[in-house]
């Protein structure tokens, strides 16, 4: 069975408005309001009857300078006079390629600017466009055609599917969608959630977005070489489904429960559009826009500035096979999609267990009105493990505390794919994001008869997975103890001391170098000197050692991209080439690949922002970091008909910035009420006597060297009204104690919820 969660699921929230007003925070995104107001503006600087094809409308955020002012302010608890709210809009004029963007004034009810955009400058798809260059490729005469030489079933459905066309400078100036067609289950046409990329088919339209009509109709090549023939008579391959009701599913699984009798111990404030977290001395604000999805500002520990903001600010997904089109597969599911408009609603499944919260999101439709996106982030905490840990081995006492953590997930499906986002926090003020990547692997037809291609996996009968590496990049703008001395990116790197007669007789030796990065520039991990990156504000020291406060900020290996420097991948994704780039901050350069990705011809993103080796350590300097990380995704068999989730993730660890471990002060388990209640079980897994006591060794249910009197339990049963093996004595149990995994009094019962409330982190209503 699978594992049930508790939701806490808010009508409302409380808002906690600027002293001056009750307008939205200046960081909260647009609201509906406000998108209405934005796109009206807009549209009424065109003639009456100009049809306007909105690709963005979002906030566009004060300058960093407003802001920093604006939080010293809310830190001192100040008055302060709010900036200007401003709208940024990307827009077509519907049915041709006349791209423009806008900023509209929302404070002064005026349209700012409104600039046409040159040519190789594209917006992104949405999602009513999508759904239309689908229609208008199945209807059209010359599809239908060479459909009908693959000699389909009478009653086949076929399925489009279209991607972003990608770049090779040839004849690609207009934009376009080149698209893939699937066949869906050939023994059950009926049914809608069929895995269709079991069926692939060889005939590829290109739509052109600003006609609308299929503009070519490329054969795909599906031998082991680059040569494509006419289409032939389809051969129905066997389904591969990942459907459940499709399998013969395991019965040897137990329930496994996720229950906080007393709720989670997060609270939520909402202002406007925007959020503030509080959990476990960490505070951040948290928005949800259009392209970045999740967004944290002003990040804090224990009241400790730690970061300004902090976005997953790009991904590029290159493709291995070099025949025509699938050379041209680089996907910027960022850019080009948006991981606010591609997220999923979290409430539909079992994404987070426990206590959740879920926050929602207002994003725009393509004709500027106002779009709900309910349920886009959920926020729980989970058990991550032992933090740390010490047996003293001469009285066998051992000392330990487990670690929880605080998880802010959001979802994003692209077509075929999904990824699992996340910001984790613990309770050692260690800032992780993690990416795990799941979903279906991109398909292709592939002939019978061949055996293998280099540059691919067959995983089906009749079905190719390309290879293809995803490569992501972190925004990181950091502020520890605050914006008044500029921070500094610093990396160490550990060497062997020479021999020396005295000091290093034997050439054990080795000592840690410290460099301080002096201007913009590239940077790679390098495990044979244990390269590390830091970044440290010089002007605070620690009080043991006297070194500079600082975060560490560890990188997995990853290969770079791969595909040549003269390619179209390597110019537009120019984020790919490095492990880190440090840049200067300036307004309105968030996007490692470029502002618009779209067909891109490169030259816009952060490598270009590198070259400008601005200097990183003068009064001036701004330090803002762009972390890479990834995979070289070569397929395996066991990714189909669904991958199983590979998990990244970089991690932010403070370095000499607290003066002892930071997570001393969080209680063992046994002193954390009603929590952490384990069982013992024997080898068949049924429950045992006995149960386990943190800071003490387990004796027939019984804790000795350092276990607690007054209540302690004996034999599986307690005293005094306190609850072992996860049961309270006697099997009830009363004021959200636990009997069977079930409580009372507004928490849960069979993993449902009663009568709670969602604020401050309690139950309501879910299930």
């Amino acid at each position: 069975m699978a594992p049930s969660a508790v939701d806490t699921t808010a009508p409302e929230l409380p808002l906690t408005p600027s002293k001056k007003n009750s307008a939205a925070h200046p960081l909260s995104p647009l609201s509906p309001h406000e998108i209405i107001n934005a796109s009206t503006l807009l549209q009424n600087t065109w003639p009456e009857g100009t049809d306007l094809h909105f690709k963005s409308l979002m906030l566009q955020e004060p300058s960093k300078a407003q802001v920093i002012s604006l939080l010293e302010c809310e830190k001192n608890d100040e008055s302060f006079t709010l900036p200007e709210r401003k709208a940024s809009i990307s827009y077509y004029i519907r049915r041709t390629n006349r791209f423009h963007e806008a900023i509209v004034n929302l404070t002064t009810q005026k349209v700012e600017s409104n600039t046409p955009l040159g040519p190789n400058i594209h917006g992104m798809a949405d999602g009513e466009e999508l759904l239309a260059v689908e229609k208008l490729a199945m209807e059209d005469e010359g599809v239908k055609a060479q459909l009908r030489k693959l000699q389909l079933p009478d009653d086949a459905f076929v399925v489009c599917e279209p991607w972003i066309y990608g770049s090779d400078g040839v004849n690609d100036d207009e934009r376009m969608y080149q698209c893939y067609l699937f066949l869906r289950s050939s023994s059950n046409m009926s049914q809608v959630d069929s895995n269709h990329y079991a069926h692939p088919l060889s005939v590829s339209p290109v739509v052109s977005s600003a006609s609308m009509k299929v503009i070519r109709i490329d054969q795909l090549p599906t031998g082991s070489d680059e040569k494509t023939t006419e289409p032939r008579p389809h051969k129905p391959q066997r389904d591969n489904e990942y459907l459940p009701e499709s399998q013969t599913l395991r019965e040897d699984l137990k329930p496994l429960q996720v229950i906080q009798p007393e709720g989670a111990s997060f609270t939520v404030a909402q202002q406007g559009q925007s959020s503030v977290i509080n959990w476990q001395k960490w505070s951040f604000r948290i928005n949800f826009n259009q392209r970045e999805g999740m967004v944290l500002h002003n990040v804090c520990y224990d009241k400790r500035s730690l970061f300004y903001r902090i976005s997953l600010s790009d991904m590029n997904i290159p493709y291995a096979d070099p025949r025509h089109p699938f050379h041209k597969k680089s996907a910027f599911d960022i850019g080009d999609a948006g991981a606010g408009t591609t997220a999923n609603n979290l409430k539909l499944g079992c994404d987070c267990l426990g206590s959740i919260h879920y926050l929602s999101a207002v994003l725009s439709t393509d004709k500027g009105q106002p779009m709900d996106m309910p349920n886009v982030v959920c926020i729980h905490e989970q058990d991550a493990g032992i933090s740390w840990k010490h047996t003293n081995y001469r009285t066998n006492r051992a000392v330990l505390t487990r670690s929880r953590e605080l998880v802010i997930q959001s979802i994003m499906t692209v077509a075929n794919y999904e990824y699992i986002l996340a910001f984790v926090f613990n309770q050692a003020a260690e800032l992780h994001y993690e990416v795990r990547a799941t979903g279906i692997v991109s398909t292709q037809p592939i002939d019978e008869g061949v055996e293998s291609v280099p540059w691919g996996t067959i995983v089906h009968p009749g079905v190719l997975a390309a290879h293809h590496q995803h490569i992501f990049s972190l925004r990181i703008d950091p502020s520890l103890d605050g914006h008044a001395v500029p921070n500094h990116l610093v990396y160490s790197e550990a060497h062997p001391m020479p021999r020396d007669p005295k000091l290093n007789p034997h050439g054990t030796g080795y000592t840690v170098k410290n460099t301080t990065v002096s201007h913009s520039t590239s940077l790679d991990t390098d495990p044979n000197s244990n390269r590390t990156f830091k970044v440290v504000n010089p002007a605070v020291k620690n009080p043991i050692n006297g070194l500079p406060v600082g975060y560490k900020l560890t990188l997995p290996p990853f290969q770079k991209m791969l595909a040549d420097k003269d390619s179209f991948h390597h110019k537009r994704a120019e984020f790919a080439d490095a492990a880190l780039y440090a840049v200067q901050y300036r307004e309105g350069e968030l996007f490692a690949g470029g502002k618009y990705t779209n067909q891109s011809r490169g030259g816009t993103g952060v490598r270009s922002w590198a070259s400008r080796r601005d200097d990183l350590t003068g009064e001036e300097a701004d330090l803002v970091l762009f972390a890479q990380f990834g995979i070289n995704h070569v397929p395996r068999v066991e990714d189909f008909p669904v991958m199983p989730c590979e998990e990244l993730r970089i991690s932010l660890k403070p370095v000499n910035f607290f003066d002892r471990n930071p997570a001393i002060d969080v209680p063992p388990p046994r002193e954390q009420q009603g929590s952490l209640q384990s069982v013992l079980v024997d080898g068949n897994g049924e429950r045992a006597s006995g149960h386990c006591h943190a800071n003490g060794a387990a004796t027939n249910g019984a804790a000795t060297n350092g276990a607690a009197t007054n209540g302690t339990a004996t034999n599986g049963t307690a005293t005094n009204g306190t609850a072992t093996n996860g049961a309270a004595a006697n099997g009830t149990a009363t004021n959200g104690a636990t009997t069977n995994g079930a409580t009372t009094n507004g928490t849960t019962t069979n993993g449902a919820t009663t009568n709670g409330s969602a604020i401050n982190g309690t139950t309501s209503n879910g299930h």
